[in-house]
């Protein structure tokens, strides 16, 4: 399926099925709600568009942590399910003479997402594009779930590759790969991604070549750090953009690549050219550098990117 084919209109309403895990950093002194698929989710909102987070919370202070923060930002909560069992997801964060050690917790309610409610919420949202990624998918009942999230519609499925060790294999991997269009993952996961697939060549643009031909996707992004980032499609065509000079005031990289992740859904939704595109994702995950954790604590953070992007 290729991007030109769909409709990515705003009188679709601009509405993204997002499939994924809600983590909480347990620190020592406290808790930050994260994962990958709720940053994105909160920056979508924040950038005007409807997410719809489809994950699976406890019950549990962290479960209810996760519902006030959705409520305080006005975020639709459709998607989460309850769990009666199960705790909400948790990342120990052990702190070391090295730095941080972070260890995410097995068995958790987001490994449980169950498949039936999901299909519903799917089908009453239309999504224009879904998300989802590998780390939700380490569980039978999670990765059924994710079955009847991605059979439904022709909306575009965007895929963001983050291997956490140890739970993520080839099949998984494989597996989202091939019901993937477009797929983002760092330069990294790229070389980790070429070795275990025996992608054949020996630069980073042979092995995304022999991804998107072996795949059929339509898309391969990969960001390179404060290298910039860049994108092959299907045809061979390669867009790059430098990297964006890092801010004076850099406080830590947790979360530039979700937030990266999310202008560039927006780009595709608003149907910005490829090379803005990239640009305004890396220059938006380089300000999110300037923060502490993963996202902003105020609205205040969008409002030069809303403006400068009119949107």
């Amino acid at each position: 399926m290729a991007l030109n084919k769909r409709n990515f209109s705003q009188e679709n309403g601009q509405a993204v099925a997002i499939f994924g895990e809600v983590l909480a950093d347990i620190f020592p002194d406290g808790s930050v709600l994260g994962g990958a698929p709720f940053n994105v989710a909160r920056h979508l909102h924040a950038f005007g568009l409807h997410p719809v987070m489809i994950t699976r919370i406890g019950h549990d202070e962290l479960g209810q942590q996760l519902l006030d923060e959705m409520t305080r930002l006005g975020m639709d909560t459709a998607g989460v399910q309850a769990d009666p069992i199960h705790p909400t997801g948790q990342v120990k964060v052990h702190v070391e003479e090295d730095g941080h050690r972070f260890e995410i917790l097995p068995t958790q309610a987001y490994d449980y997402i169950n498949a039936g409610v999901t299909h519903m919420v799917t089908m009453s949202t239309k999504p224009d594009l879904v998300y989802f990624g590998t780390l939700a998918q380490r569980n039978m009942e999670a990765r059924l779930a994710l079955d009847n999230f991605l059979n439904y519609g022709t909306s575009p499925r965007f895929l963001d590759i983050n291997l956490r060790d140890p739970w993520y294999d080839k099949h998984t991997v494989r597996r989202s790969l091939l019901r993937a269009d477009i797929v983002k993952m760092n330069d990294d996961e790229l070389g980790v991604l070429a070795t275990m697939l025996r992608l054949p060549g020996k630069t980073a643009l042979e092995h995304a070549s022999a991804m998107i031909k072996r795949f059929n996707l339509d898309i391969v992004l990969v960001t390179v750090g404060a290298g910039g980032a860049w994108l092959m499609d299907q045809h061979g065509t390669v867009t790059e953009i430098k990297g964006t000079e890092l801010p004076d005031a850099l406080v830590d990289t947790v979360g530039a690549g979700d937030g990266f992740a999310a202008a560039y859904i927006l780009g595709i939704l608003k149907d910005w050219p490829k090379d803005i595109t990239l640009q305004r994702a890396n220059q938006f995950a380089a300000a999110l550098c300037t923060v502490r954790g993963a996202a902003p604590k105020s609205s205040d953070f969008y409002l030069q990117f809303l403006k400068e992007w009119q949107i």
